[in-house]
């Protein structure tokens, strides 16, 4: 089962490049992917006679008890074989049904393997996480087939619509499954069938499964979506809304049924839910005139009663139901391929304008015609030897609710057959016919009823046998009901009540064979008066439909959410931030005051006694020492003051000054709490941002917002107080309420044994908490992407970056400045002459010339000794960074070219690609994703030397940080430099608020 999943992943991967050298022909190879899930269910049909249930298993999540498990019993093997079989036969129908020259046909097919591969691993998951996943691995799908014709807002409308329908009641079921799997202890699907847990708990679970399956199998009032969802190609009607993605709700009905079907809440659920789609869906059947919006509402109405029999609960009803299900699929795949071809021949799908097509298409109407005597229920085909039984089932069953149930049945089922008919009859009627009745709402072509011309040119042979084909196995499994009934018995036989049922094509003078007469009776009945049928109908009070209340739903959420947002997101962000705080504030700053209470007999948190006699201050229950030593306090009053100052600060390079200040000072803290790693790396990110800072500040008003800020200046100082003490108490109580050892305990051993590094604040970094580090640098690469897009807005990127060696070198090449000595002397830096004299520091240039190079000797230095020493590939990459920040502020743009002749792109691609690189390199090992590797080598020269693959993890990171220098001094630097130079500007933010009616930044 792993293999044939893994064979439609590799199809679907491939499916592009297929097409584009094959064309349509590359249909018949994608074929073979869902052609190896039917031959691996008929291949496994033996086991599954035997009462055998193959099953794999794949560990995923250990820690969580979740694995890959897959298990094919009679449920699933019905369901595969029926997945398996229609996608081989509508791929192949594909190769002749789009033209040649059709765009998007890769991406096309690409996405209906990837469907099928989904479909087929949700039939075979016995894992209910495993089964969620690939739930909506199918909506993900179907939504991109949907809306394969994006050109079309009909069908991107009908794949959002269908989006959103199913992904809500994919909602639903996440919470029905979590909620079952921690109540029974277990994700498996067959434990949980076996050994059923009981409950309120459980009973909530299985109604939320129940919502899940009601928007996938499109069940009412939400079965809206699949006549919208028509707007789809054919083959994606055929197989997603006939045989594939409808029918996974009715497996989950089917699949859950033997365990849960006696709990009163399910059988009202599906009772009323199935009933009623039966129903509204036959009914709604017979006011079409587009032939494929009348297959769309009989698919609900027959998804319906599939729905009743699966769920009803008892053998002979479950037996009935998985016959329907196969014989459905067959028949209603078989009609709307040849709806296809009634198209492609005709142009129109309106039945008012069709006459004479089944003389010019026999086969296609001999195709028809079979499936559709399946449908409506006529002996000797597969719809009737299912509905028979079904029939047969409530017919014996007794009791007022079988009573009800077999009516509601018999009017659906006539409702089947006059749909049925004219269906038929409007697709393939001769030519001598009228088109009946007046123009119907229903049509896109209403009003227009000239007969349309069918082309007497051949039929393309892989258009015609998937229909005919798919007819014809209608009509052979009927002639063999016994072998059915011995295939699906086993399945029947897992519900816990009811006499077992049985298929057969003759069971004698029943009241079951009563009511079929009665049902074909009534039926073709309604198709003879079908005008009469349709004027009642037209005249009859009819209720908003539920696509109607959809759509005003709709759009009264957008029309809220526009004024939500138009009253929050006012485009100031002092707005913004203030709401921020406030939240912080009254949500966890309540919290900590409610905790914080001193509330009597709570001994939960004992006070702590120092030995060393030093300060403590008791906070409620907690014992907070203020200070270890005198110089923290010290340090705190800088950093407090400057924070102050800050805030009264109007210009705005002062207030950045005082904003380094403060960090500063919170790296003093560092090093006075015995954190050197934490202190340099604070000191050296602060001394860049405070570079970086100055660079923007070049571009915004040297002061602040000038408007009086008298009358929320109070407002802005309490919320300043409150949030200032909030996190205080946090960072201060935090610690102190902790009730479990912590992880880090370990990490001191953890670093030397597995890591291979005395440094636990490095080897912690790149191997033990590694994929967070991985995390962490792909948001700094994020980052350096949008801070530079966001400044080359204005043109290609390519072009504002060719700050390369060759271009520094042919700027130094240009005539001097004016004022420049045109004699030859030495040059402290490369592109010096490129700078006015006015704007050029010797002094400058002599350190810069003088400290580069031992700063990346000492970038080196902090790179390789991080793993036992302070450093680390982080902040030898802020020391590069700072190294080529000291060359691009003495010698400009061109000497940041000539010191960094490389594209930042590439070196924050390299470095991101290295540090996952090192996780793929241990998976190929066969270790874990990271796992550090320690090598212990004697050289020559060297010596010992101690290696520790982890070195390659540092060394990305390195990169990275590197690249996001480079980007950034490009960007806020030499970009800001060519735009004055040049003379273009971006504009001034008192422009930008002019139009967003926000606060200046």
């Amino acid at each position: 089962m792993l293999a044939v999943l893994l064979a439609h992943a590799l199809v679907a991967l491939a499916a592009p490049a297929l097409v584009a050298r094959l064309g349509r022909r590359a249909f018949w190879v994608l074929a073979l992917a869902p052609a190896t899930a039917a031959a691996y269910a008929l291949y496994q049909t033996g086991d599954i006679l035997a009462g055998r249930a193959p099953a794999e298993h794949l560990p995923w999540i250990p820690a969580l008890g979740i694995a890959v498990d897959l298990r094919l019993d009679t449920l699933s093997w019905m369901m595969l074989l029926v997945v398996g079989s229609v996608g081989t036969l509508v791929l192949l129908y594909c190769s002749s049904y789009f033209a040649r020259d059709a765009h998007g046909l890769g991406r096309f097919g690409g996405f209906l393997v990837a469907f099928a591969g989904s479909m087929a691993g949700l039939v075979v998951a016995d894992d209910m996480l495993v089964l969620l996943v690939f739930w909506e691995l199918t909506a993900v799908f179907s939504y991109l087939l949907i809306g394969h014709y994006m050109d079309r807002t009909s069908s991107r409308r009908a794949a959002m619509q269908a989006m959103i329908v199913t992904t809500a009641g994919g909602l639903a079921m996440l919470v029905g499954v979590v909620v079952l799997g921690v109540t029974a202890g277990t994700w498996s699907v067959s434990a949980i069938v076996a050994a059923p847990p009981s409950g309120p708990a459980v009973t909530i679970a299985v109604l939320c499964l129940l919502a899940g399956a009601a928007t996938k199998s499109a069940l009412v009032p939400t079965h809206f979506w699949l006549p919208a969802a028509m707007a789809a190609p054919t083959p994606v009607s055929a197989y997603l809304h006939a045989a594939a993605m409808v029918k996974a709700g009715v497996y989950l009905v089917a699949r859950f049924a033997p365990a849960f079907s006696d709990l009163v809440a399910w059988r009202a659920v599906v009772l009323a839910l199935g009933g009623t789609t039966l129903l509204l869906g036959g009914y709604r059947a017979l006011r079409q005139h587009d032939l494929k919006l009348i297959l769309a509402f009989g698919t609900v109405s027959q998804l319906g009663l599939l729905t009743l029999l699966l769920g009803y609960g008892t053998r002979a009803a479950a037996l009935a139901g998985l016959a329907l299900l196969g014989a459905h699929a067959m028949f209603k795949a078989s009609l709307f391929l040849v709806v296809g071809i009634v198209d492609a021949a005709t142009g129109t799908r309106d039945l008012r304008r069709l006459a004479g097509v089944g003389r010019r298409l026999p086969l296609t109407a001999l195709a028809a015609a079979l499936a559709t005597a399946s449908m409506i229920g006529l002996p000797p085909f597969a719809g009737y030897v299912a509905k028979e039984a079904a029939l047969e089932a409530w017919t014996h069953g007794g009791g007022t609710l079988a009573m009800v149930t077999t009516g509601v049945v018999a009017v659906g089922s006539a409702l089947t057959v006059a749909y049925g008919l004219r269906f038929l009859w409007g697709a393939f009627k001769p030519r001598l016919s009228s088109p009946p009745g007046p123009p119907g709402p229903d049509t896109a072509t209403a009003g227009r009823h000239d007969i349309v011309p069918v082309p007497a040119h051949p039929q393309p042979f892989w258009m015609v046998a998937p229909p005919f084909l798919l007819a014809v196995l209608g009509l052979v499994v009927a002639l063999a009901p016994g072998i059915g009934e011995r295939l699906l018995a086993p399945y029947a036989d897992t519900y816990p009540t009811g006499e077992p049922g049985h298929l057969t094509l003759w069971g004698g003078l029943t009241p079951a064979l009563a009511v079929t007469a009665a049902v074909l009776l009534a039926g073709a009945l309604a198709f003879l008066y079908r005008d009469r049928v349709e004027r009642l109908q037209d005249s009859l009070w009819s209720p908003v439909g539920a696509d109607v209340v959809y759509r005003r739903l709709t759009r009264r959420l957008e029309r809220l959410a526009g004024a939500v947002t138009a009253g929050t997101q006012r485009g100031s962000l002092p707005f913004y931030l203030g709401v921020i705080l406030v939240a912080l504030v009254v949500g966890p700053g309540l919290g900590l005051a409610w905790g914080l209470a001193d509330r009597p007999g709570d001994t939960a948190f004992p006070a702590v006694s120092r030995a060393d006699g030093g300060e403590i201050l008791q906070l409620g229950p907690f014992t907070v020492v203020p200070w270890d030593r005198p110089a923290q306090l010290a340090v705190v009053l800088v950093v407090a003051v400057a924070a102050v100052l800050t805030a009264n600060a109007r210009r705005r390079l002062k207030a950045v000054i005082l904003v380094g200040v403060a960090g500063y000072g919170n790296a003093a803290l560092f090093v006075l709490h015995g954190a050197p790693d934490l202190a340099l790396t604070q000191v050296l990110a602060e001394t860049l941002i405070l570079i970086v800072m100055i660079l923007v500040l070049r571009r915004l008003p040297p002061y602040f917002s000038d408007r009086p800020l008298a009358a929320s200046r109070w407002v802005r100082l309490a919320i300043g107080v409150a949030t200032g003490l909030v996190v205080m108490m946090l960072v201060a109580v935090a610690p102190l309420a902790r009730r479990h050892l912590p992880v880090s305990v370990d990490f001191p051993e953890e670093a030397e044994t597995f890591g291979g590094g005395h440094n636990v604040v490095n080897v912690t970094l790149v191997d033990i908490r590694a994929w967070d580090t991985v995390g962490e640098i792909s948001v700094l690469l994020v980052a350096a992407t949008g801070v530079a897009s966001l400044v080359f807005l204005r043109q290609s990127r390519s072009d504002a970056l060719r700050l390369d060696r060759a271009a520094a070198l042919q700027a130094v090449e240009r005539p001097p400045r004016t004022g420049a000595q045109p004699e030859q002397r030495r040059e402290w830096l490369l592109t010096g002459p490129t700078l006015e004299p006015g704007q050029r520091s010797v002094l400058f240039e002599v350190l810069t010339r003088i400290m580069f190079h031992p700063m990346i000797l000492f970038a080196l230095f902090l790179l390789f000794s991080g793993h036992n020493a302070p450093g680390g590939g982080f902040a030898a990459g802020l020391v590069t960074g700072l190294a080529l920040t000291i060359r691009y502020l003495a010698g400009g743009r061109f000497e940041l070219g000539a010191a960094a002749p490389v594209h930042p792109g590439l070196v924050l691609g390299t470095g991101l690609f290295l540090s996952a690189g090192v996780g793929l390199a241990a998976l190929l090992a066969g270790q874990a994703a990271l796992e550090s590797t320690i090598v212990d080598l004697h050289l020559p020269v060297l010596g010992d030397v101690h290696l520790v693959t982890s070195l390659f993890f540092d060394i990305g990171v390195f990169l990275l940080v590197v690249g996001l220098v480079i980007d950034i001094l490009r960007s806020f630097g030499a970009e800001l430099d060519r735009q004055a130079e040049t003379g273009s500007r971006s504009p001034e933010p008192s422009e930008r608020t002019a139009t967003t009616g926000g606060d200046p930044v």
